[in-house]
């Protein structure tokens, strides 16, 4: 039976930014950080099952539901929603590891979420975190830069028919010999195919089997 416990944090200019932490046992060591998209929230597909993987080996999963389509953020420019999670990510985390500490992290970012990651990676307590890339935003300097530069240990899946794919981009990312990047083809940026749903269940297989070796 699974615990959720759920609160919110001042975050970015005074918003409120909620959220979760799911778990199995009391005084749990280790610990998954789910970065959700934009519009990908972590009841999607892929985030959801991320979740049951981390869950069934026993971890925590802290789910940070930041809500930038919210209307309140309508006149948030991109450089300023950026800006806003760094921020709220990075206040989520210091309030909940000053209430517990965990020896063994992952963090999962999707999207949006792989923004924040680089600065999240070089804190001193996620020196040996391990990092999961769900369609990394590698056309943004900060973001391939991150990459690039990550000491953990790390797993990036991206499709060739995501807007944000670019193969000299891939390629960069992929010269990291602590990343292991992953390219599907024809697959868009929820790593699903057009009008091919069957098919794009077994990339769902493929990519949570990879997720939960890793």
């Amino acid at each position: 039976m699974f615990k959720v416990y759920t609160n919110v944090v001042e975050g970015y200019k005074g918003m409120e930014v909620p959220y979760s932490i799911v778990s199995k046992s009391e005084g749990c060591k280790n610990i998954a950080i789910i970065l959700p998209g934009a519009g990908y929230t972590v009841q999607s597909p892929l985030l959801h099952f991320s979740t049951s993987v981390f869950l069934n080996k026993s971890f925590d999963v802290l789910q940070i539901n930041y809500r930038y389509n919210d209307k309140l953020y309508d006149d948030f420019s991109m450089a300023e929603i950026s800006e806003a999670i760094k921020v709220d990510v990075n206040t989520v985390i210091d309030e909940v590891f000053f209430h517990n500490s965990y020896e063994n992290i992952y963090l999962i970012g999707k999207s949006l979420g792989t923004i924040p990651m680089g600065g999240v990676l070089n804190r001193e307590e996620f020196s040996e975190a391990k990092a999961i890339w769900l369609t990394p935003l590698i056309q943004r300097e900060d973001v391939l830069e991150s990459l690039l530069g990550s000491k953990n240990k790390g797993l990036l899946f991206i499709g060739d028919q995501d807007p944000y794919y670019t193969s000299e981009r891939f390629e960069e990312a992929s010269k990291n010999p602590n990343v292991t990047a992953k390219l599907i083809p024809e697959v868009s940026h929820i790593l699903e195919y057009n009008e091919k749903t069957l098919d794009s269940i077994d990339v769902l297989k493929r990519i949570v089997a990879d997720i939960d070796h890793f």
